[in-house]
């Protein structure tokens, strides 16, 4: 079995243009016409799987706090939109279900992030690995995450998944050969990088492993930036607004 990837992937769905890691910005990607998107997930109290991207619920919903202090009846109500615009307050925090649902449907494929949880990656990893095997979802994925910990976890769980890791800062790539062997004995096949750190060197260094490379950026990246980096062998980059291309 083999993972194709597109040269861009919608970064929480397209965050620029709606509200990040909802079905509007998911269906938003599909109307740009994007392959694929990246998606951050959580677990609620009862241990479902939902998009949230940062440790609270505060900066992108109405909700306060760490998400595994409520059932997700209780986060499903939450308003995850008016933050973006208040055009949107009817949004909420999805389930990872719903999401891979429309994926599915659409054949888009998705980028799943494990975000570190608190002391939460196991019940995090088990809970996702349990939605997988109850259901059959049609769609291409993958895992990434900057946690190695929560990486080896999910491919204890799932054997057979891709997996990706995701380096930030430039404490990293001090230990790069060490995450570089980190990734090639837990069967990795890419690795994530901020654009910051991205240079020849380390894409010939991860090419020459047969892993492939990706971007992604605190900042919109531009076309002549995305050729610059598509002609140092990156296969793919992580966008947060398709209009930026034009």
């Amino acid at each position: 079995m083999s993972i194709n990837l597109p040269k861009i992937i919608g970064h929480r769905g397209v965050k620029d243009l709606a509200p990040e890691n909802t079905i509007f910005a998911i269906n938003e990607a599909i109307k740009h016409k994007l392959e694929w998107i990246e998606i951050d997930v959580k677990i609620s109290k009862d241990n479902i799987p939902f998009l949230l991207h940062d440790d609270l619920l505060n900066r992108t919903t109405s909700g306060t706090g760490y998400p595994y202090q409520y059932n997700y009846e209780v986060i499903k109500n939450l308003d995850a939109g008016t933050w973006f615009d208040p055009k949107f307050n009817y949004l909420y925090p999805p389930t990872l279900k719903e999401v891979l649902d429309i994926c599915s449907n659409k054949k888009i494929g998705v980028n799943i992030e494990l975000k570190p949880n608190k002391k939460k990656e196991k019940d995090n990893a088990e809970a996702i690995s349990h939605l997988f095997k109850k259901n059959n979802f049609h769609c291409q994925y993958f895992f990434s995450s900057f946690d190695l910990f929560s990486i080896k976890l999910i491919r204890n769980l799932m054997p057979n998944v891709f997996l990706g890791y995701l380096i930030d800062n430039y404490k990293d790539t001090k230990n790069f050969l060490q995450i570089l062997e980190n990734c090639l004995k837990l069967k990795c096949f890419c690795m994530g990088f901020n654009i910051k750190l991205i240079n020849q060197e380390i894409v010939k260094i991860c090419k020459d492993n047969k892993l492939k490379v990706t971007v992604y950026a605190n900042k919109k990246i531009r076309l002549i930036e995305a050729q610059e980096l598509w002609s140092l062998g990156v296969d793919s980059i992580f966008i947060d607004d398709p209009n930026s291309f034009v």
